[in-house]
């Protein structure tokens, strides 16, 4: 998988976060992934299509994590995974991959977004779309964790 084409991703989750949550991630060590079991509690998943690839990109928040971010950004904590949290996780989810979108635009790739798929609970499950290799790589917080999936066909 192209390190090109994936760093834009983490980039911009690091951005989103540190920008409208306050908060510093720490990036961790990328692997491939090959199983379709969630890391965390509940999960942003977009697709991307354009001329030169197809792909998916989920973002997957540990509770404790995703709580946090929304206390910071909005100043509600609800204690609990709830219809608020998704929204957030899904807006979440879009914001990093426009970010991503306007950077690899800059280096010529195009694509379009889908609209986000938000699934949550514990054990979900993550479908990618595309037949590439999925890379997953954590971002550790006091907090909790999140992780970041990426899965293109190139």
């Amino acid at each position: 998988m192209n390190v090109n084409f994936i760093n834009p991703f983490l980039e911009s989750l690091l951005n989103v976060i540190s920008t409208m949550a306050n908060m510093q991630l720490t990036p961790g060590k990328p692997r491939i992934k090959t199983d379709n079991l969630a890391k965390g509690d509940v999960s942003g998943l977009i697709g991307m299509v354009g001329p030169q690839t197809k792909g998916s990109l989920s973002i997957t928040f540990e509770q404790g994590l995703i709580l946090e971010i929304m206390q910071n950004m909005l100043g509600e904590n609800p204690g609990e995974i709830n219809d608020e949290i998704t929204d957030l996780v899904g807006e979440i989810t879009n914001m990093v991959t426009g970010g991503a979108k306007n950077i690899l635009g800059d280096k010529g790739y195009e694509f379009e977004m889908a609209t986000p798929v938000v699934v949550s609970g514990l054990g979900h499950r993550i479908s990618h779309k595309a037949n590439g290799k999925k890379i997953i790589m954590p971002f550790a917080s006091p907090h909790g964790t999140a992780y970041i999936e990426i899965c293109f066909e190139t």
